[in-house]
């Protein structure tokens, strides 16, 4: 068996190894090793011809078209530059199928000017739909008066809202790409992130690639989705465009793989959207940067971890620790679990938010000393008894926790009544749950003064987890 610190050793040797071999990772997606000019296999860009372009973007409910028949037209862009970065705002008309629940999707050709795409050999196109399912947020109401945010509700939608079931959204925004560079691929060594949006033909005795067209599904955020109901009939999409790196093209086409896994596992739309939000709203050099704090950040938060259990795991007496602020650390984070759990936040944050709050319970079973024993089916909650030591410490813990009272109680009824009168909630539990919450967020920081009074009563602070403690400070450092 390994002992603590071989352990430790252990973690963090595997944690560097990680470090270094992700560093590699990123390199080999970033950077492209390109052909060498007197290769056989190169594969050269079409683009590097300076063809005249035109970008037409159609709408259709079907998942594939080969004419002109039941698509509509809501953008042409003649003589486009791949150069010129633009952003435009369009009303597309809403089928009655989507109306019902169904879906829309937009077809985004590049062809020849002049050429309708179906009619052009040397046309790129790809698919995205414009809509996708999510469950309505719930309504919120003043539980005093009752009044909603708008003076008038759509029937349909309060009828939607109250099914919770998921239904149609709008994509408000299309952002579109295309790789400028002109590079030349190793046909034998091709990416194969890239490779399965490039489309080749054969120019006289060269191979060259048509233009990579790509659609950032990365920028799809919650915040711009419209719920359609079945009174839409037009609904605006703003359609942005700008040049894309090979490098950057490369990344982004992995992230989005990333993001569309997590979704095959069960994510929800709105859990991806944590993750999209971590690539879209971080430049990407401070994103690198924030790879490393992060990591590092989650490495002192798993020593922090294990310190702390091992530290609770051979604790046989509670002398000079505040049983009160073990109570506070215990109803606090399972506050914050059950507030998280109502706003129904992302996965990746609800999980180690109910692991913390598991932890902190079973502190709060040996804080006690309380076991459990069964008669028949029915469980006997059994408290331990107290050494004079402990007693003491109890004492002093009892004596600081009443001056805090004073101050405390006062500012949490305060706030949950001033909450109740001018904020709106979905249900009374939302609101019971947002004023502990509020409370926690607010006042917590008083709680670490039973711990401080025991220890200054006491005149020692021996008895605390230092080592949990010191790994915890470098984490939130």
């Amino acid at each position: 068996m390994l002992n603590r610190s071989s352990f430790t050793t252990l973690v963090v040797g595997v944690f560097i190894v990680y470090v270094v071999h992700t560093c590699w990772v990123m390199y080999g997606i970033v950077y492209t090793k390109p052909c060498e000019s007197h290769s056989d296999n190169c594969i050269k860009p079409y683009l590097s011809k300076r063809p005249k372009l035109q970008l037409s973007v159609y709408t259709t409910t079907r998942t594939s078209i080969s004419a002109e028949n039941n698509v509509d037209l809501v953008l042409n862009v003649d003589n486009f530059d791949v150069e010129s970065r633009f952003e435009r705002t369009v009303n597309v008309t809403v089928p009655k199928k989507t109306r019902n629940n169904g879906t829309l999707y937009a077809y985004i050709f590049l062809h020849h000017s002049g050429v309708l795409p179906w009619h052009d050999g040397k046309q790129v196109h790809i698919v995205s739909p414009l809509t996708t399912y999510m469950i309505p947020k719930p309504e919120e109401i003043n539980l005093i008066t009752g009044e909603t945010g708008t003076q008038q509700i759509d029937t349909e939608k309060k009828e939607s809202n109250a099914l919770d079931e998921p239904v149609s959204h709008w994509r408000s925004r299309l952002t579109l790409n295309v790789m400028v560079e002109d590079f030349i691929f190793d046909g034998s060594s091709l990416p194969a992130d890239v490779h399965r949006y490039m489309k080749m033909i054969q120019l006289g005795k060269s191979v060259h690639y048509l233009p990579i067209l790509f659609i950032d599904q990365l920028s799809n955020r919650v915040k711009d989705l419209m719920m359609i109901n079945r009174s839409t009939t037009e609904l605006p999409l703003t359609v942005s465009y700008d040049k894309i790196s090979l490098g950057k093209l490369r990344f982004w086409i992995h992230m989005q793989d990333a993001v569309y896994s997590l979704q095959q596992f069960g994510f929800s739309e709105k859990d991806a959207d944590e993750v999209k939000g971590i690539f879209v709203d971080t430049n990407l050099y401070f994103l690198a940067l924030t790879f490393f704090v992060a990591a590092f950040h989650l490495l002192f938060d798993f020593l922090a971890f294990k310190n702390d259990i091992s530290f609770w795991k051979k604790k046989k007496n509670m002398v000079g620790m505040s049983t009160k602020a073990v109570l506070w650390r215990c109803f606090s984070t399972v506050v914050i679990f059950l507030f998280l759990l109502d706003e129904q936040t992302s996965l990746l944050v609800l999980i180690p938010a109910g692991i913390g709050a598991v932890i902190e319970v079973w502190k709060v079973k040996k804080a006690l000393k309380i076991t459990f024993q069964w008669r028949g089916l029915t469980p006997i909650i059994k408290f331990g008894t107290c050494s004079e030591s402990e007693k003491k410490t109890e004492e002093y813990d009892t004596q600081a926790m009443k001056y805090l009272s004073y101050l405390l109680y006062p500012l949490c009824v305060g706030g949950a009544v001033y909450s109740l009168l001018n904020i709106r909630y979905k249900s009374w539990y939302s609101w019971l749950i947002n004023s502990f919450v509020n409370g926690v967020y607010a006042f917590g920081f008083l709680f670490m003064l039973p711990q401080l009074f025991v220890n200054y009563k006491m005149k020692s602070v021996a008895h605390l987890p230092w080592k949990a403690f010191t790994y915890k400070a470098l984490s939130c450092g």
